[in-house]
């Protein structure tokens, strides 16, 4: 098995952990590393790789908590994707039929109370 192995950055860095600062030289690694993006709840992703069986919404439709949104078949089992909040249906990528794959933005949300 090949090794993989990280070259330092050749300048101290300032790391912040817990309100501590230290001055450390940083791997590229961890240099080059995606940064933290905040979940944006009204987007329903695909959790695993699948086929899409059943679309049940459509844009500009109003969709109650728990309402069934998109089922996906996965690993020989239907997964029904449904509402997390009150909502309107603002765009649908899913097709039904269609193979996706893992964090496939399915259907777009936008709240419909300001509680979320």
């Amino acid at each position: 098995m090949k090794e993989h192995k990280s070259e330092p950055v050749k300048e101290y860095q300032t790391l912040v952990i817990d309100g501590v600062e230290y001055q450390t030289l940083l791997t590229n690694k961890y240099v080059s590393r995606k940064p933290y993006a905040r979940r944006d709840f009204g987007q329903i992703l695909a959790f695993i790789p699948g086929t899409i069986t059943a679309v049940y919404v459509k844009e500009g439709d109003l969709v109650k908590h728990g309402q069934d949104l998109v089922e996906l078949e996965a690993m020989k089992m239907l997964n029904q994707m449904k509402a997390p909040f009150d909502a309107k249906v603002i765009k649908v990528n899913a097709v039904q039929g269609e193979r996706v794959t893992k964090n496939y933005i399915l259907v777009e949300l936008k709240a419909t109370n300001e509680e979320v």
